[in-house]
C-alpha cells in the first residue's frame, strides 16, 4: 500500500512497514513509486520494498552516562551500549531518537544500529571521576543492551565488568534471554544487592509475539530466562509492558502468572505511548496486522489519552487517564497480589561504590627488580 508518496510495505521479520522521515531532515527522497509497480511482479511481490539485512556500525562515543531528572522514571542514570534495535518493536518509544542520527526512526531504527565499542573505557573514565556520584544505573532504558548483535560484539558484557568492579548498582531491561550468559557477572553482584533484572514481556501468545517484537526471544524462551536468574539469586520484575487495548491487554494476566510461575517476584505495567514518529509507524502497524478493529484500538487508545493519541505529561504518560485505563490499573494491581508480585524493589546499594586502585589492576606493564 501507499501513505502519500511513502511506500508502506511489511515484510516477515521487520516490525514496521516503512522508513517515515525524519523529523530533522531539512530536504526528503521519495520513491518512483510508477517504477516500482513496473518493477514488481506477481511471483516477487516483495520487491516492493526488499528484505533489510541488519547493518551494525561500530563506533566510538563521546560520552556513555546519559542523565535525566524525569518524576516518572526510577533513576537518574542510565546506559545504552546501543542505538537503534534489531528486535522491532513497533511501539518502541526510542524510535524518534533515530532522527537525531539523521535516520528514519521506521525500518531504519531496526536496521542501521549504531554500536558503541568504547562504552566500557568511557564508563571506566566516567565512574573514576573525583565529582562522580553513585546511584542506581539503567542499562538498557532506551534500546536492549542484550539484541542480537550483542552475541559477537559483547558490548554490554564489558560494561557490566566495569559496573562489578566499581561496584555500581545496575537495573537491567531487556527482552532477550541471552542476558543469562552474564550470570556469572550478575549473581556476584546481586549478592551485593547491586544488580536486578526486568525482563519485558508483552504477551505470552508466541504468534502475536512475532508481531509484537519479531526479533525478540519468543516468550518461552524469556520464561525460561526468568527461571535461571532467579535462581542464580538474581532479582527478577517483569514488565508486561506495553498494553495496547484491544491487541495484548488480554494478556495482562497471564503474563504476570507466568512470569510469577518462572520466579519473578515483582511486576509493572505502562499503557501504550505513541510519541511523534510512532504514530504514524504504529497506525500503519495497526492496518496491516488488525484492520478490522484498527479504528477501535485508536478509539480507546484517545480514552486514556484525554482524547489526544499521545499526551505526554510526567505523572501519566506512563499510566493513561480514563476509565479504560483506570480499568487496566486494577486489574494490574488485583493480579499482582494474586500471583505474589508485590515485592518492592530496595533501594540501590550505593555504599559499596569504590574506585578500584592501583593493587585492583590485573598486573603492571613492568614488575618491579628483585
Amino acid at each position: 500500500m501507499e501513505d502519500g508518496q511513502r511506500i508502506v510495505h511489511f515484510v516477515k521479520g521487520r516490525g514496521v512497514g516503512s522508513n517515515v522521515r525524519s523529523r530533522f531532515e531539512a530536504w526528503g527522497r521519495e520513491k518512483n513509486l510508477a517504477h516500482f509497480e513496473e518493477q514488481r511482479t506477481a511471483e516477487q511481490p516483495d520487491e516492493l520494498l526488499p528484505h533489510r539485512p541488519t547493518d551494525v556500525r561500530l563506533v566510538e562515543a563521546h560520552s556513555i552516562l546519559s542523565h535525566n531528572d524525569s518524576p516518572d522514571l526510577g533513576f537518574e542514570q542510565s546506559i545504552n551500549p546501543y542505538q537503534g534495535c534489531e528486535h522491532g518493536c513497533v511501539y518502541c518509544y526510542a524510535r524518534p531518537t533515530h532522527a537525531y542520527l539523521g535516520l528514519s526512526p521506521g525500518l531504519d531504527f531496526e536496521t542501521k544500529i549504531q554500536a558503541k565499542t568504547n562504552a566500557a573505557v568511557l564508563l571506566r573514565k566516567e565512574l573514576s571521576r573525583p565529582a562522580y556520584r553513585p546511584s542506581l544505573i539503567a542499562l538498557g532504558a532506551n534500546t536492549d543492551p542484550y539484541q542480537p548483535a550483542e552475541r559477537e560484539l559483547r558490548i554490554t558484557r564489558s560494561v557490566l565488568e566495569v559496573l562489578a568492579e566499581f561496584n555500581a548498582p545496575v537495573s537491567i531491561t531487556t527482552k532477550s534471554a541471552l542476558v543469562t550468559r552474564d550470570i556469572d557477572i550478575l549473581a556476584g553482584m546481586a549478592a551485593k544487592g547491586l544488580a536486578r533484572v526486568n525482563i519485558s514481556l508483552a504477551t505470552i501468545d508466541p504468534a502475536l509475539a512475532r508481531i509484537l517484537d519479531p526479533r525478540a526471544n519468543a516468550p518461552h524462551r524469556r520464561l525460561r530466562a526468568i527461571s535461571e536468574l532467579s535462581a542464580a539469586g538474581v532479582s527478577v520484575s517483569v514488565f508486561a509492558s506495553p498494553m495496547i487495548p484491544a491487541v495484548n491487554d488480554k494478556d495482562l494476566e497471564s503474563i504476570l502468572e507466568a512470569a510469577a510461575a518462572a520466579g519473578a517476584t515483582s511486576g509493572s505495567m505502562i499503557v501504550l505511548r505513541l510519541p511523534l514518529e510512532v504514530r504514524d509507524l504504529f497506525l500503519e502497524w495497526l492496518n496491516e496486522h488488525f484492520p478490522d478493529r484498527a479504528a477501535h484500538v485508536m478509539s480507546l487508545i484517545r480514552q486514556m489519552r484525554g482524547g489526544a493519541d499521545y499526551d505526554p505529561t510526567f505523572g501519566t504518560r506512563m499510566r493513561g487517564t480514563g476509565q479504560y485505563a483506570a480499568l487496566l490499573r486494577q486489574r494490574f494491581n488485583v493480579a499482582i497480589r494474586r500471583f505474589g508480585l508485590q515485592h518492592r524493589a530496595v533501594a540501590p546499594e550505593i555504599s559499596l561504590f569504590r574506585v578500584p586502585g592501583p593493587s585492583d589492576a590485573q598486573g603492571t606493564l613492568f614488575p618491579p627488580c628483585t
